[in-house]
């Protein structure tokens, strides 16, 4: 009676970065940004950061992001830290590219998925086998699937058609599509300009504008995860060895069983991105095409809090910025530093309504700086396009540090029958 009087209150302390927006507040906050958005658009003149052609580009280059960051999901809600996402991309662009071009492009995708799982067999047989440090392992896997992609491209791709030693013969589309008549709709709605409700219809148009069946596919995979790791038994268990594997395994739970699954899952999906770029984006394979991605995916999935729908708004926001390089980069950035501007001075608001008095200054400080920045220039250095999505990984990283929950043995060596 006496222990579970004690454990009771500890049980129920919030943990650091635990306290979580409730769906209400998150939608507010959503419409709060669309509103400053649409003003900073206004002000600017630069109606395409919220055309739907631009939100159209964003969500195909947010998609690898967000398969990577599935992928990390899933790994360390079983206690596994998959540092190796990037090289399971990797393997994914090549294999699907080599399947793609030779069978067709929906063949090549279940190769890239082979391809990612086959790079997460290695990462959980050194992880959860042999219990090597996950973040030595994963780097390791990094650069081992780099150089054996550019070894089998010599051999493969060289003397193909159209091919070289570091990009692979072109392959056949999946095809695109739209929305029939919703797409026009919101299209025309959107180049109305029109106060907020363009700004809506430039978003939406974007999700149902120019789709890629491999687009649908990703997009489902965001709820479909959340249902199996929150609705189903298996969830159950294998998020169990990412908070408590001795209890887990106390329970009847084959531990080793769930991160193997787990890390494969989380191949597969992290290859699926790989074959996303080498078979949606650009339909070749060209070395170095995924270009950080993996790393990007894994600080969306830890901007999301290790939850499906963080981190689909975290890819959303990196897929953003990285869109910025295609369309209309520096004049649209120039907007960008005006609602930035908008956004701190929010932010230094509600700290000094917390009475976090020295935060809100030095927010508000910042907040200056960017509209001394935005007045003062027409346009952004091309440099500063092409950095921004490294940028705002950083920032938005540094700014969500406070409230993060990992999974309680993410990362944390087991052994079958430690607790005994």
């Amino acid at each position: 009676m006496s222990t579970a009087t004690v454990a009771k209150p500890t049980a129920q302390q919030p943990g650091k970065g635990s306290r979580r927006f409730s769906l209400p507040v998150l939608l507010l906050i959503i419409a709060g940004v669309l509103v400053l958005t649409s003003l900073a658009r206004i002000i600017s003149g630069a109606d395409g950061i919220t055309s739907t052609g631009q939100m159209s580009t964003a969500l195909r280059l947010a998609v690898p992001i967000g398969l990577a960051g599935l992928g990390g999901l899933w790994a360390e809600r079983a206690g596994v830290v998959n540092i190796g996402l990037e090289g399971m991309m990797i393997l994914g662009t090549w294999f699907g590219a080599w399947a793609g071009y030779q069978w067709g492009p929906w063949t090549g995708v279940a190769f890239g998925i082979i391809g990612g799982a086959l790079g997460a067999v290695l990462h959980a047989v050194a992880t959860v086998t042999f219990n090597v440090n996950h973040i030595v392992s994963g780097v390791a896997l990094n650069i081992l699937a780099l150089g054996t992609t550019r070894y089998l491209s010599k051999f493969t791709f060289e003397d193909a058609p159209q091919g070289s030693s570091k990009q692979s013969p072109p392959i056949d589309s999946l095809g695109t599509f739209d929305i029939p008549g919703l797409s026009s709709w919101l299209q025309t709605l959107n180049e109305k300009h029109w106060f907020l409700v363009s700004d809506i219809a430039g978003l939406v148009g974007g999700l149902v504008t120019n789709l890629s069946p491999l687009t649908v596919v990703a997009v489902a995979l965001v709820p479909a995860t959340w249902w199996v790791l929150w609705r189903t038994a298996f969830g159950l268990r294998l998020r169990s060895c990412g908070e408590n594997p001795v209890a887990a395994e106390s329970l009847g739970v084959n531990v080793y069983k769930y991160k193997y699954l787990a890390v494969i899952i989380s191949g597969g999906f992290a290859g699926l991105g790989g074959a996303f770029l080498s078979i949606v984006a650009s339909n070749v394979y060209l070395d170095g095409q995924t270009a950080g991605r993996g790393y990007i995916g894994l600080a969306a999935m830890i901007f999301g809090n290790w939850m499906p729908g963080g981190l689909a708004l975290g890819a959303g926001l990196f897929g953003y910025t990285d869109s910025l390089n295609l369309r209309g980069g520096t004049t649209n950035v120039h907007a960008l530093i005006l609602l930035l501007g908008m956004l701190l001075v929010v932010g230094a608001a509600y700290l000094l309504w917390r009475r976090r008095t020295v935060g809100g200054l030095i927010t508000l400080v910042i907040s200056a700086v960017m509209f001394l920045w935005y007045a003062t220039t027409d346009e952004v250095p091309r440099q500063v396009v092409t950095a921004a999505p490294y940028v705002v990984t950083l920032l938005v990283l540094s700014l969500s540090a406070q409230r993060l929950r990992m999974p309680k043995a993410d990362g944390l060596p087991y052994r079958k029958g430690q607790g005994k």
